[in-house]
């Protein structure tokens, strides 16, 4: 594929990660990830998504800071910064098309728990917090995809959805930020992925702008399936190449 097909094809699902992000309230890097990584490569890919979820995630973070539950999201966010290292590590040493292979099959498996419905139905404790921020951690460093697992956690919760969506903007621009630290301790955040980002958030954060206007005005539930769907089909396909 040549490089001017490659970058409008990237400028393109960028612009659909962020109108998803803003309907939808996540999925902006399960819709980025995959193809990103297709298009260009799973490092730029990876860091490329994270760049623009903590853009997207700023505005946001004065209002998450004050409505967050903190001894909810702080014991997963702190132990996700530790492992997040590990993931960076695992995307610097593997085969491009074995991590793009696991970013595609992460995303698979998560998106079919969320179309499933399947919550957490246990008690929210400070082990299992623990245990989800490891898991969480290392999947972000590795994939950039490590949110689905800490919205089917903080799901189950008896929090307000406002708190619910303040303790999730906290958790992504936390562990977003550590995960960029630790790419570029490994010497992968260098100018050229740091550029791409830049070239995709105008269409990133404008879609997560229209995207925004158009929630409340859409079938929230309707548009999840349909979004849930379409990154089944894209990732099954991403899987197969």
């Amino acid at each position: 594929m040549s490089l001017s097909l490659s970058l409008a094809g990237a400028l393109a699902i960028a612009g659909l990660g962020g109108l998803v992000r803003g309907a939808t309230g996540f999925g902006g890097a399960m819709v980025m990830t995959p193809v990103l990584s297709v298009l260009l490569s799973p490092i730029t890919a990876v860091i490329g998504a994270l760049l623009l979820e903590t853009f997207a995630a700023a505005p946001m973070l004065r209002d998450a800071v004050r409505k967050a539950h903190w001894p909810t999201i702080l014991p997963i966010c702190a132990v996700a910064c530790l492992t997040a290292p590990l993931g960076a590590y695992l995307l610097s040493t593997l085969d491009p098309l074995l991590a793009r292979r696991a970013i595609a099959a992460t995303v698979l498996v998560f998106s079919l728990l969320l179309l499933t419905g399947i919550r957490y139905r246990g008690k929210q404790r400070l082990g299992t917090s623990m245990a989800l921020g490891a898991t969480s951690g290392v999947l972000v460093g590795a994939t950039s995809v490590g949110a689905p697992p800490v919205i089917l956690y903080l799901l189950a919760s008896s929090d307000p959805p406002d708190v619910t969506r303040a303790n999730l903007t906290l958790f992504v621009t936390i562990i977003s930020l550590a995960a960029l630290g630790a790419l570029l301790w490994r010497g992968m955040l260098d100018g050229p992925n740091g550029m791409m980002a830049l070239l995709l958030s105008p269409l990133y954060l404008g879609g997560v702008w229209l995207g925004s206007k158009l929630y409340g005005k859409l079938d929230a539930a309707l548009m999840r399936r349909w979004t849930l769907i379409f990154l089944i089909v894209v990732s099954s396909v991403v899987l197969a190449l």
